[in-house]
């Protein structure tokens, strides 16, 4: 194999497929770039049997051929060279990079063992304005699980149903769910997309015109431009959200956004290295008492606030209120509550498309 290309080309490339390789392995040519110059392009990929992602850019072919390169080292070291043109070439069990007038060399494995990248999935698709699919994932994927203890929380939910939508994440302490209309698809359909995965497509597409997703056998294929990202789906079912969101509430809060959010901030940082983050939320007649206690100090604050219902004090994890305030883009917004021990939901004032629920830390105090 011996080839040539730009290396801002080269770069960018690298730094868009390193995402895939693996970094907890104990199969090596899983943290590789597999490198392919055929004709007049060079292909690029990796895979940790996840997901997956390849892209071609142009380069001078003077011989073909395909080897793997150490990914996360040949990328660090490829981002580095943006400035110059690049040749690389296969010598023996290594390949040379050339550039300007230098030369460095990095051990290579074989191609043959790179696992196979299925890149035929077209069954079945929807497809979305790209604007609108950003949104979705960045308005949900916050709420996924982290953990490995139960794997299908740590991706989200797309139900897509006589041509609206409706994606939804929870990891056991609050869930988020987004509402909106697809531009097409070919039937209704269910799938569980890793948030890992949508973290990666929210990169790679541009930020307007229309995004199309491929399904096929529990894997999902997007392309964008000269990058194609596959990656598996997560099986089984999804916790029903509607067996978690209350059907009404006692109270109702409507409070500006932004008084809030600051407020809430500020009582935060004094309890930012307990395990909870806990504040509380002391609601009356016209306003929340926002406070938070630590052996650092305290905070008391009002925020004045349209109360419809029954007073109610309730205590929550400070991250996750603060989240969901951020994610909802009205100047005004709702909180709707029952009691001290359960779930309560934060949304816009007038655009009900996004729901955001929050269990409340429970205190020694009373329930109301």
């Amino acid at each position: 194999m011996k080839c040539v290309c730009e290396g801002i080309d080269l770069s960018d490339a690298v730094l868009k497929v390193v995402k895939a390789c693996s970094s907890k392995t104990t199969v090596p040519v899983l943290e590789c770039i597999k490198l392919s110059a055929k004709n007049d392009t060079l292909s690029l990929s990796a895979t940790d049997g996840e997901i997956s992602i390849i892209k071609t850019i142009k380069a001078e072919i003077y011989e073909e051929g395909e080897i793997c390169v150490p990914g996360k080292y040949f990328a660090d070291f490829i981002k580095k060279l943006e400035g110059v043109q690049i040749t690389l070439s296969l010598e023996g069990k290594r390949m040379d990079i050339g550039y300007a007038d230098s030369q460095t060399n990095m051990q290579v494995l074989s191609a043959d063992d790179f696992p196979r990248i299925d890149t035929q999935i077209n069954e079945n698709s929807f497809k979305l304005r790209t604007s609108d699919l950003k949104d979705f994932i960045h308005s949900t994927s916050f709420c996924c699980a982290s953990d490995d203890s139960r794997p299908i929380l740590k991706g989200c939910q797309f139900i897509i149903n006589d041509g609206e939508i409706c994606v939804t994440s929870l990891d056991g302490f609050r869930l988020a769910t987004v509402k909106g209309k697809t531009v097409s698809a070919t039937g209704n359909m269910e799938l569980i997309c890793p948030a890992r995965t949508l973290s990666e497509i929210e990169k790679m597409i541009p930020d307007d015109g229309e995004t199309e997703i491929f399904v096929q056998r529990g894997m999902i294929l997007v392309e964008s431009g000269n990058t194609v990202l596959t990656s598996r789906l997560y099986g089984g079912d999804f916790i029903k959200k509607e067996n978690i969101i209350p059907k009404s509430f006692i109270t109702t809060v409507t409070v500006e956004k932004d008084l809030l959010k600051a407020s809430i901030e500020r009582a935060a940082i004094l309890v930012r290295s307990d395990k909870n983050s806990l504040i509380i939320f002391d609601i009356t007649n016209d306003k929340i008492e926002i406070s938070s206690a630590s052996e650092i100090g305290a905070v008391q604050e009002p925020v004045k606030a349209t109360v419809d219902g029954k007073d109610v004090k309730i205590a929550m994890n400070s991250k996750f209120i603060i989240d969901a305030v951020n994610a909802l883009s009205e100047e005004k917004i709702t909180l709707s509550f029952n009691n001290s021990i359960q779930p309560f939901v934060c949304q816009n004032e007038k655009d009900k498309n996004k729901l955001y629920l929050i269990l409340p830390v429970r205190t020694g105090g009373s329930s109301n």
